[in-house]
């Protein structure tokens, strides 16, 4: 684990450029790490990969955290184990939609859930004018044309999903925050495990044991999930929750590159539109909103 003593003080030079660098580092390692687990799809499905993700990153968690030290009450466990659900659900929709849908798009889509939920808290007109630039971003990426470009409508339902989920997370995460943040996160991802592994089993069965697929598992668990996430937790300590929120609100553009990139996901100029006006209203809300929302 890494300690407070490990990077430079943030008063100094250096100090203030290692938080943003985590960051981006972050973000990158997110979009590279979920390429790299889309090549797993051919060899044990979009429900085989999220397994993998979900289960790898509960083994780790638990094996660092070591989350039983601490008592839990009862209604504390449920809140824990719902917020578990939505975050395994969301990652479940989330490996459904790359399916048939690009990188960059799906995660374009599931903003849409912490755009939604900032809504519901917002009484400015001017969100609603950023839903709505958001909302003229997801038009332009529904199918409503025949073409090359066209998205698969079950993969739009499954990033909604993922969207959706997305929302539930973040509600269910606040009711939570009385708690231990690493108890949480723990043990929470062990309920995802517990909604996603089974899933994972039904449908790639004995192959999931292949031991070459159960390394790549690891991997894309590593570069998806830990490795982020444990990056993003250095940054959220040391930058503002604006800047934090705009720069992670890049990440459907960074998708989009890794997988034009890597996965030869090449997208139309609409397409990037689309992205851009997400991205836009993303930025807009987090900007104009007050820190304490």
């Amino acid at each position: 684990m890494l300690s407070s003593t490990t990077f430079p003080s943030p008063g100094s030079a250096l100090g203030r450029i290692v938080p943003y660098a985590a960051l981006s580092a972050s973000i990158l390692t997110f979009c590279l790490g979920t390429s790299f687990a889309k090549q797993l799809f051919p060899l044990v499905g979009a429900e085989g990969t999220s397994a993998y993700r979900v289960g790898f990153a509960a083994i780790i968690l638990l094996a660092v955290v070591r989350p039983w030290r601490s008592s839990l009450t009862g209604p504390d466990l449920l809140k824990i184990m719902r917020y578990g659900a939505a975050l395994g659900t969301m990652n479940l929709c989330f490996y459904m939609a790359l399916r048939t849908i690009p990188l960059g798009l799906a995660i374009a889509i599931e903003f849409l859930g912490p755009l939604t939920v900032s809504l519901v808290h917002s009484r400015r007109p001017s969100h609603f004018a950023l839903v709505g630039i958001a909302v003229v971003g997801l038009v332009l990426l529904l199918p409503w044309r025949p073409g090359d470009h066209a998205l698969d409508p079950v993969g739009v339902m499954f990033a909604l999903g993922a969207a959706l989920c997305w929302a539930l997370y973040i509600i269910f995460g606040k009711r939570t925050k009385h708690l231990p943040a690493g108890q949480t996160i723990a043990l929470g991802m062990t309920a995802a495990a517990m909604v996603v592994v089974p899933i994972g089993i039904h449908e790639a069965g004995a192959t999931l044991l292949t031991p070459a697929w159960l390394g790549m598992g690891l991997i894309a668990a590593l570069l998806s999930s830990a490795i982020p996430y444990s990056l993003e937790m250095v940054a959220l300590r040391r930058i503002p929750e604006n800047s934090l929120g705009v720069l992670l609100s890049i990440e459907p553009a960074v998708g989009a590159v890794a997988g034009a990139a890597l996965l030869g996901e090449y997208l139309s100029g609409w397409q990037w539109l689309a992205i851009a006006l997400i991205i836009g209203a993303s930025i807009g809300m987090i900007v104009t909103t007050h820190p304490r929302s």
